[in-house]
């Protein structure tokens, strides 16, 4: 059942979650993390992590009600000022959660039934960490692999930017870079760069097969992928553009080739 309990006081300790949302580090070590939004929250209530509390102004609450109704959650209910001073800033979307980070799974789980891969390289920015988690998870990517350098994809920017797509998509971080990207090979997957290189093959001439297992490497925004890991690839694919125009955001750009490899798999949708 819903417990809803009101806050009058920015100080009861009731709420202490929610003090200082911007130090992710402290969240990262307490085990625990923020979710942000109605749409967001709302993607949270209906998965597996376990949801400690929800801090949600009286306005927003009846467009959770029937979601939270759902869940054995406590339910904190403060005014907007109240919630803004807990925070220490402007919570605009009038709706915050706490939930429990899962185990991280391992590798060979991860990719066992997975036919289509991300792999992230030194990808730090959390908005662009987030954008492509949303991307693989509505474009067909099956699990996201992250290099020891990856931002968290737990950070509050990160699980906002994603609409909630990091509570639904499995990820694993790979301790061993990039060696273990042997372990994904062995498991039958062709491991594909995407770089702005112009003297790489276009995307679009990657065959498209339903039965293929394909790893779609992406690096950060100026460095790309580290000249290692590149050593370790299969193929190196680029975006066709506009000549004089050098590369497209990463997180825009692995929507383009997370699509373009959709398009040969059953469950694809061309609507």
């Amino acid at each position: 059942m819903t417990t809803v309990i009101e806050i009058q006081d920015a100080a009861d300790p009731r709420v202490a979650d929610y003090v200082r949302l911007t130090d992710a580090e402290l969240r990262r070590e307490a085990g625990y993390f923020i979710a942000e939004s109605p749409e967001v929250v709302r993607r949270l209530l209906a998965g597996s992590h376990p949801v400690r509390s929800v801090l949600v102004t009286p306005a927003r609450y009846p467009q959770l009600a029937d979601d939270l109704a759902q869940r054995d959650v406590t339910v904190f209910l403060a005014g907007q000022a109240v919630m803004n001073e807990v925070a220490g800033f402007k919570l605009h979307r009038g709706v915050v959660a706490v939930a429990e980070r899962l185990p991280e799974p391992r590798l060979e789980k991860v990719i066992g039934a997975a036919r289509t891969l991300a792999v992230l390289e030194g990808l730090n920015d959390q908005e662009n960490l987030g954008a492509i988690f949303r991307s693989a998870l509505a474009l067909g990517i099956d699990a996201v692999l992250l290099d020891p350098t990856c931002a968290d994809p737990y950070y509050r920017r990160t699980v906002r930017v994603s609409m909630g797509a990091v509570f639904q998509l499995p990820f694993v971080r790979l301790a061993d870079w990039p060696d273990d990207l042997e372990i994904v090979r062995r498991k039958g997957f062709e491991l594909l760069a995407l770089t702005p290189d112009t003297d790489a093959e276009s995307i679009d001439d990657v065959p498209v097969r339903d039965a293929a297992r394909r790893a779609l490497l992406l690096g950060a925004e100026g460095p790309g992928l580290l000249p290692g890991t590149l050593a370790r690839v299969d193929r190196l694919v680029r975006i066709p553009i506009r000549p004089g125009f050098d590369s497209l955001n990463v997180g825009h750009a692995a929507a383009i080739a997370f699509h373009r490899l959709a398009e040969g798999r059953a469950d694809h949708s061309s609507r």
